[in-house]
């Protein structure tokens, strides 16, 4: 799929799509869960519709009824469902159900596609084998997907690596039902704020852990268990990202409407970046509005380890924002769908920016953007950012992979087109 990019003029509303992090989480609290839970507006699409066949996969039931997901859990059977575990693009949702698939002694088998299949496993399986699992990786490399894996673990002392906090969060939400209590040591921890996601999803639970000052020892408490839960899943203020910032650098006036501010997520702090680097914003109860028309993007340093997956909008923004724009200390964003840093330069670099690449970051200073056919790179983030870019470049940019946008956002496009944004859509 393609989408062509012209110049726009944004006003209205934007909608934002239910939170990948919350709809994982949800499900596979659900999946392991006795009884039924309901879940309100998950994610359907993309990574969510990964989570959904790895649910059924160890042996969830799931119902459909306008937009509530019945989901019927395993309880402490894990016997059931099926070998393989197919997890499409999605790794949150392969770190998260490949720990739950170790709790029991049937092998799974875990797949993705050519993306998932470059991404790192190699820290969290180490990890769950010091808890008594068994793997098998079945690639050239000995290092990626595919790779089998049984159990039953147990509770003890782990270690594992915090280059992605999604490592932590799954040995997280499977320690509380396993027999015995676990302590688990993580090293250089990035992106904290998903953690705290993960913590608030425990204790809303009502799961007994405990937790160090630094957030580098964690103790669970073995032999309890997960109950049914009926929730709202919240909006996604990483797809709030995108919105906001097509508000600042198109200098047009938007309400992002759903998002709760009180919400664990740590890509809400995106609004507090704009506003430090010149961009007006009014906050509400469900919605924000990003008033562009009287915002005066600048650039600075902005330190985006907590929140990576705003990276490729940003890299956006630092091309309107006067002077330079510095996006530091998230090297954990080149081991995503893609390597973002090198491909947001590259595909910027197409249009017209005048952008570096930090080891850890990028560069990007004041840049007037010209249409061009550029790749999406079959990632979520970089194509709705590209689109966004897009939106302030003369002439037409065309981008190639555009398909790829529904990971996360499958109404993006129809969404801003109902804004004001000329986006051709082309099979």
């Amino acid at each position: 799929m393609k989408w062509r990019v012209r110049k726009s003029k944004l006003s209205g509303s934007v909608p934002v799509p239910p939170s990948k992090s919350h709809t994982i989480r949800a499900l596979l609290v659900a999946t392991l869960a006795e009884g039924e839970s309901r879940l309100k507006s998950p994610l359907m699409d993309g990574d969510g519709a990964s989570a959904l066949n790895a649910a059924r996969s160890l042996g969830a039931f799931l119902r459909l009824e306008g937009d509530t997901l019945t989901v019927r859990g395993i309880g402490g059977n894990l016997g059931g469902g099926s070998e393989r575990v197919d997890m499409g693009n999605s790794g949150t949702g392969l770190n998260m159900f490949m720990s739950a698939a170790a709790i029991g002694s049937r092998s799974r088998l875990f797949d993705g596609d050519s993306s998932l299949r470059s991404r790192p496993v190699k820290s969290l399986l180490d990890a769950l084998a010091e808890l008594g699992a068994v793997y098998e990786m079945k690639s050239d490399s000995g290092q990626h997907l595919p790779f089998s894996i049984r159990g039953p673990i147990h509770g003890g002392k782990t270690t594992v690596s915090g280059l992605t906090s999604q490592y932590l969060s799954s040995l997280l939400m499977v320690a509380p039902l396993l027999e015995g209590d676990s302590v688990i040591t993580v090293s250089n921890l990035h992106e904290k704020p998903y953690v705290e996601i993960t913590l608030w999803w425990l204790s809303m639970l009502g799961i007994r852990y405990e937790v160090n000052k630094d957030f580098s020892t964690f103790k669970v408490f073995g032999g309890q268990k997960y109950k049914a839960i009926d929730m709202q899943v919240p909006a996604d203020f990483s797809g709030a990202t995108f919105g906001a910032v097509a508000a600042a650098v198109t200098a047009c006036d938007l309400e992002i409407m759903g998002i709760d501010f009180s919400d664990p997520q740590g890509d809400k702090e995106i609004f507090s970046v704009l506003e430090k680097n010149g961009v007006a914003i009014m906050r509400g109860a469900k919605h924000a509005f990003v008033k562009g028309s009287v915002s005066r993007p600048v650039g600075s340093v902005i330190n985006l380890n907590a929140m990576p997956d705003a990276l490729p909008a940003f890299s956006v923004f630092g091309c309107v924002a006067a002077g330079e724009t510095r996006l530091v200390n998230v090297a954990q964003a080149r081991i995503k769908e893609t390597d973002r840093i090198t491909v947001m330069a590259a595909e910027l670099k197409k249009m017209g920016a005048d952008i570096s690449e930090l080891p850890d970051g990028l560069v990007i200073r004041k840049s007037a953007l010209t249409g061009a056919v550029v790749d999406g790179h079959d990632d979520h983030r970089v194509v709705m950012a590209l689109a966004i870019a897009g939106m302030i470049a003369d002439g037409e940019t065309v981008i190639e992979t555009a398909e790829s946008a529904a990971v996360t956002y499958p109404t993006f496009a129809e969404d801003f087109k109902r804004i004001g944004a000329e986006i051709t859509v082309e099979d």
